[in-house]
């Protein structure tokens, strides 16, 4: 079964699963905890309820929405038993979670009208960024599309160093300057060479320094201005790649991030290795900008497209 079928596949609904058993059993454990000895749904399962969700990185905004909606639930249903807790959390996060308009992406497809594709991807170092941009190139190039990266963090030889790594292993080519040379002109390069290429998707790894916010935001509108002398619409998409395992730093991130530049989706990484599963969750709902991907684990195949459904239903789901 291919992995870029439209549905959520067996192997993917597996891979998913077992990504997430840290933050499951985790949640799970303290759930279990909460409802011991209760047979109903009151004011002090919520209470826990409550405190779990914060616990797990849900945030605190995304958690009163959750809690709101399911006193509502179990006020009209008159008698709600813990035993029904589980479901009744999936239905309304995943209710949530729908009303947040952003649909998921189903594929590695692109837009038939756009060729070259310009895709910038900006993030604080140590994030995934640069083995995210990798896993992407290979599962868009697994799917038929023609590939170019550019290298365009040149402000870390690691970054350079490893993007031409990528290249070589899942055989796309890599545009590089080379250290200390403005990420604008391996842009504008990349782009060129995507055009001369007759590229279906241009992925352009750019530096990703908060610290120096003033800075960062110049030199992508810098690089904004030099890709548009190539193509007009370009960039058409600006993903934040944030490190799911640092829970309420990914927010911290993905604020100063949107307040910098304009990010229209998101990938979240390193999912596996934490039991701080629920950023997605309070991400998601509180930024109304897509989370396209999530890294669950280190394989390529461990980078998946985002899907809310399966998402929440796999959380929330005991093993």
């Amino acid at each position: 079964m291919s992995i870029f079928k439209k549905f959520f596949t067996k192997e993917q609904k597996q891979t998913l699963d077992k990504g997430l058993e840290k933050s499951k059993s985790n949640f799970f454990d303290k759930i279990g905890k909460a409802i011991a000895g209760k047979s109903k749904v009151d004011d002090d399962v919520l209470d826990e309820l409550e405190n779990i969700l914060v616990a797990s990185d849900v945030g605190v905004d995304t958690t009163v929405k959750i809690i709101n909606r399911i006193e509502k639930r179990v006020a009209a249903d008159k008698y709600t038993t813990t035993s029904e807790l589980d479901r009744i959390l999936r239905e309304e996060i995943a209710a949530l979670l729908a009303e947040n308009n952003s649909s998921d992406v189903n594929n590695y497809e692109l837009p038939a009208t756009i060729k070259p594709y310009v895709l910038l991807v900006v993030g604080v170092n140590g994030v995934g960024k640069t083995t995210t941009i990798g896993k992407l190139a290979a599962k868009y190039k697994a799917s038929g599309k023609k590939v170019i990266l550019g290298a365009a963090d040149t402000f870390r030889a690691a970054a350079v160093d490893q993007l031409i790594e990528w290249g070589r292993r899942v055989d796309v080519p890599v545009v590089s300057k080379g250290m200390n040379v403005h990420p604008a002109t391996v842009a504008y390069e990349a782009v060129e060479e995507g055009i001369r290429q007759g590229a279906d998707i241009v992925i352009i790894d750019t530096a990703g320094r908060l610290q120096t916010k003033v800075n960062l935001m110049n030199e992508l509108t810098k690089v904004h201005k030099v890709i548009k002398k190539h193509i007009p619409d370009a960039p058409h998409e600006v993903m934040l790649v944030l490190d799911g395992s640092t829970g309420q730093n990914a927010f911290m991130q993905a604020k100063e991030f949107t307040r910098a530049t304009e990010v229209t989706s998101l990938a979240i990484t390193k999912l596996d290795g934490t039991a701080k599963g629920g950023v997605v969750i309070g991400i998601s709902d509180q930024f109304k900008i897509p989370v396209k991907y999530i890294g669950v684990g280190e394989k390529i195949e461990d980078l998946q497209v985002f899907n809310k459904k399966e998402f929440v239903e796999s959380f929330f789901t005991r093993s």
